[in-house]
Parts: C-alpha cells; structure tokens; sequence
C-alpha cells in the first residue's frame, strides 16, 4: 500500500486567512492527503501568505525561505505559497522567489490537490498573472449572487458543482459540504474559539488599500451557510465564534437585505453549544442604530465594537477616501456605551498619512484621549503600490513618520493601560483559552483573539480549556486584567465538565 502523502499549511496575516486554510486543509483531507502541524514532517508545506503591508509581506517571504530550508534535511520535497501575496503577484513573486516550487492563486483552491501532487510530482503549475478581481462580478450588488458560483471566493466553499450531499467516506471531524456553497473545512487547531467567513471582497475605495483589487468586491455568504458552518464547529466543541470579513457591516446588501447581520445575530446565539458570538471588522460609516442595538443586548452576543477608524482628521480622512471626524466618532461612542456602558472597542490608525499636518495628529491624539478604547494599533504610512495614496505627492519624510509613529504608540499604551484600569471591579465572563505551569489565561467579552490582551485568573484548579468563568477583575498588567474567579464559579465549572 503506498504510503500516503502529507501536507502542514503554515498561515500568516489575519483571521480570514485561517479561515481558507481550514478550507484548503478539508479540501486536502478529503482528496487523501494526511495533515501535519510541523512542516518538516510534510512532503509539501504550503504557506498561506499575506499581502497587506510590507511587514506583513517579509513575514510570508521568510516563513517561506525558512520552509525551503527543510527541503533535504527531512521530508520536505516541495513548498508552496497560497493566500493573498500568491494571488496579488502571481508569476512575479514565482520569479522573485524561486525558491517557493509553486505560486497559487484562490482560482487554484478548488484544484488544490491535484496543484500539489503535479508540483510534488516534479511538474510545473503556471503562477497566474495578477488582475483587478474586483472586476470579476458585476457593479451591482444585487446582480452578484448569481455570477458568484462562478467565482473562487476562498472560505466560501466548492463551487456550484459541488454535490449537495456529502460524500459518505469524509473523514471524521471534516464539516461535509451540505449545500453549493457549504464549506469542506477542518480545524487545524483545538481552540475554544474559531473564526467564520461572512463575506468576503470590499467595494469601499479607502486611498490606502490595496484588498479589494485582490481580494474582489464584496460578495455575501447566504445565512443558511454560516448558520451550518456554525453548528459544525459548535458541534467540534468550538465555544466561540468571530464573524469575519473584511467589511461585516455590508452583509446582507448583495441579497436585498442591508439589515441582515441583525436578524442573523440571534440565530447564531441559538446554536447548541455556543457561549459567545462575536463581530468584527465593523466601519463607523455605516453603523446603524438597529445594529448597534442588537449587538448591545441579544444575549451570547457580546457587545464587542472592532471599528476601522484609521484616523479623526477631516482633512486625512478625505484624503483616505472615508467619512467622519473626531466628533462624530466620539458620539457614536456615547451612544454604544450608552446602551453597554462595559462594551469593548478597539481600532487602528495610520499616522504620517501624505499631507498630515501637526493639527491633524494634535486632532488624533484629541480623539484617541477622548475614546477610552480597550485596543489600539498604529501604523506608520507607507506606499502600497496600485493605491491612489501611492500617487500623492505630499508625502512625508521617512523619519517624520517614524517619529509620529513612535509619539502616537506610546500614547496608546499608555490610554489601553488606563482603559484596563478603569476595569477594575467589573464582573468579566472568561472564557479559558490556556491552562499550564505559567497560570490560566482567558479572555473576557471585550477582548479579541489575539488582538485585544486577555486575562490571568487567579486560581484555576480543576479549569480546562474552553471554560467560561465568571470573575472579578482585580488588577492590571498593561492591557492584560487580573481576575479572580468569583465564589461558585469553578465549582459551576467543574459540575459543567463532568
């Protein structure tokens, strides 16, 4: 009997990408293929890299060489790069980086095994020549649905060929594909908590990003969809889930329903099994009164606000192409916290953006003392090619930037460290993500995976991962809380687990 074949995907950049890697993963598992965690134990590593920013871009580039540093010393035979990079460069970056054997674009997804076993089989698979994806569905949000069956939409799942029943020798713990766009997907990991695709592409033309050129326009999961994938990993013991996109508050405009995300929401809390659920990527631009009210009161939902300010300048903002000011923003705050006086909120900002004067940063900082935001990242600008912000003429000087950036961070640690601080004596409901010999950390409603800090509980005997215990919040470090689990809590726990 041969032996069988073996694949480690290694995923870079945001939680969409881990999304498609689960994807390609049951995709693979499905077609034979064993998965690995370690890529030198693989006969093909494949890397899902990102193509945001340039850090995030030598991020991929070195898990790439570093992948190809195995070939010869171990199983390694071939390395494959997939995800956003692959697709926004195609045959350049196959040029640039001989070392990767193969460069695939999402329109390989569907085919992925067969992509594999001819690059391991010591053939050549053409890396496809970039193009605008955005004009691969029509203007017309209403008239997408129909041309999206025909489009790779990674994290979406197979193709409208696919059949409507799954087939009856799936591999246990792989989500059957129970509709023409229901995912194959297996988890690459046994976290409490996992992200779920609600939409992928963006029609929104910030001067700054390059996304929606190789990332497509914006195409809406059906509910039915999501609602399955959601059941499947609750069914996986999955406690947590994070509606992802790169746009979350557009759902629903490309099926006549711009309002969607609100009726959706409490039929994701309802699902056996689950403990929270999740929203992220929200802009401010186009919060709605009904959702920020479904989102500050359906229980399970947490009231949880992952905005993309990006900045509180008028005059910066114009030139991102995006809406607002520093006003506006800060009551859009009062009325969240009106509702949820204990909501999280987090966002990014870019500093040094062409043309930022001192008044604009004076006008950031104005506005980020005024948010009280639990997480705040900061970038310094910098040019990505094929944006309209690449053209601008009034750029600032390289150490310019530099300056503001390091001026703009150190006061976000300082606001996030006083944000925690005001948390304490809340009541927080963790839910438990790590148990061992440096203590158990969790996080609470108004943190993110990964992004937003999480939470050291004081005593944790008899805990295990994927426990929700309600604490109280008595000390900070940083952004991070210090909690102590309250009187009966892990005795709650402990009954729960047996």
């Amino acid at each position: 009997m041969p032996e069988r074949r073996t694949v480690a995907l290694v995923t870079l950049g945001c939680a969409r990408n881990e999304v498609d890697s689960e994807e390609l993963a049951g995709r693979l598992e499905a077609d034979g293929w064993d998965l690995v965690k370690d890529a030198a134990d693989a006969d093909v590593a494949v890397v899902n890299t990102c193509g945001f920013v340039e850090a995030a871009k030598k991020d991929s580039v070195d898990a790439l060489l570093e992948a190809n540093d195995l070939k010869g010393h171990g199983r390694t035979q071939a390395v494959v790069a997939v995800g956003c990079m692959a697709e926004r460069y195609g045959k350049d970056l196959a040029e640039a980086l001989p070392e990767a054997d193969g460069v695939l674009g999402f329109d390989d997804y569907a085919d992925i095994s067969d992509r594999l076993q001819t690059i391991l089989s010591g053939g050549i698979h053409a890396a496809h020549t970039p193009r605008d994806r955005r004009k691969l569905l029509p203007i017309s949000p209403a008239q997408r649905q129909e041309s999206a069956a025909s489009v790779a939409l990674p994290g979406h799942g197979p193709a409208a060929e696919a059949p409507e029943a799954a087939p009856a020798d799936l591999p246990e713990g792989l989500a059957p594909a129970s509709g023409p766009r229901a995912p194959l997907r297996r988890r690459l990991d046994g976290a409490p908590v996992a992200s779920v695709k609600l939409a992928s592409g963006c029609d929104r033309r910030c001067s700054f990003c390059a996304i929606p050129s190789f990332r497509g326009s914006f195409i809406s999961r059906r509910p039915s969809d999501v609602l399955n994938e959601t059941r499947w990993l609750a069914e996986q013991g999955v406690k947590e889930i994070m509606l992802v996109s790169e746009n979350n508050t557009s759902y629903g405009k490309d099926l006549g329903d711009i309002r969607l995300l609100e009726s959706l929401l409490p039929e994701l809390a309802e699902v056996d099994g689950l403990e929270r659920v999740r929203v992220s990527y929200l802009q401010p631009a186009e919060m709605r009164p009904g959702l920020i009210d479904v989102l500050t009161s359906t229980p399970k939902v947490v009231p949880y606000f992952d905005l993309s300010f990006q900045h509180s300048a008028p005059d910066v903002l114009r030139a991102m192409r995006r809406f607002g000011d520093t006003d506006r923003f800060l009551e859009l705050l009062d009325t969240i916290r009106g509702k949820a006086p204990e909501a999280g909120v987090r966002s990014n900002f870019i500093v040094g953006f062409p043309g930022e004067t001192e008044a604009d940063l004076a006008e950031l900082e104005r506005f980020l003392t005024g948010a009280r935001l639990d997480a705040i990242g900061v970038f310094g600008y910098s040019d990505e090619e094929g944006t309209e912000a690449a053209t601008y003429e009034n750029k600032l000087d390289e150490d310019v930037v530099a300056e503001r950036l390091a001026r703009v961070s150190r006061l976000a640690e300082e606001l996030v460290s006083q944000r925690a601080e005001e948390r304490v004596g809340e009541t927080v409901h963790v839910l438990v993500e790590s148990v061992d010999d440096e203590g158990v950390y969790g996080r609470g409603a108004h943190q993110a995976p990964e992004t937003d800090g999480q939470v050291l509980l004081t005593s944790g005997e008899g805990l295990s991962v994927g426990r929700m215990v309600e604490a109280k919040v008595v000390g900070t470090e940083g952004v991070d809380l210090v909690a102590e689990p309250l009187d009966g809590s892990l005795a709650c726990s402990e009954e729960a687990g047996r």
